[in-house]
C-alpha cells in the first residue's frame, strides 16, 4: 500500500514563491521546474525511504531528496502511511529551520 503524500502549507509557499520568482523572467521554465518537482515527489508515495536523512530536524530525523537545484525536506510516519513535504528549498540558500 502507498503512502499519501501531504504538501505542508510552507512547502507550498516555498513551490509557490519560487515558480512567481522564475515566472516573471521565464513562465515556461517555472511550469517546468513546478512540473518536474511535482512529479518528483511522486516517487515518495512508493519510496518513502529513499532519501537520505537530514539529521539537523528539530522534529527527529527527517529526510530530504533532490531535484535540480532544490533540497525537498520531508517527514515519514509510518502511521497513518504518510509522507509530509516540509519545504521545497534552494540549495543556494540558508538551510531552513524546522
Amino acid at each position: 500500500m502507498d503512502f499519501k503524500v501531504i504538501w505542508s502549507d510552507t512547502a507550498i509557499a516555498d513551490l509557490h514563491d519560487t515558480c512567481s520568482y522564475i515566472a516573471r523572467h521565464d513562465p515556461q521554465a517555472a511550469g517546468r521546474l513546478r512540473r518536474g518537482i511535482l512529479d518528483h515527489v511522486s516517487i515518495l508515495s512508493s519510496f518513502p525511504s529513499i532519501g537520505p536523512t537530514y539529521p539537523r530536524g528539530s522534529r527527529g530525523s527527517l529526510r530530504e531528496i533532490v531535484f535540480r537545484s532544490y533540497r525537498i525536506f520531508y517527514d515519514v510516519s509510518e502511521s497513518p502511511r504518510s509522507v509530509e513535504i516540509l519545504h521545497v528549498w534552494h540549495r543556494a540558500r540558508v538551510e531552513p529551520t524546522f
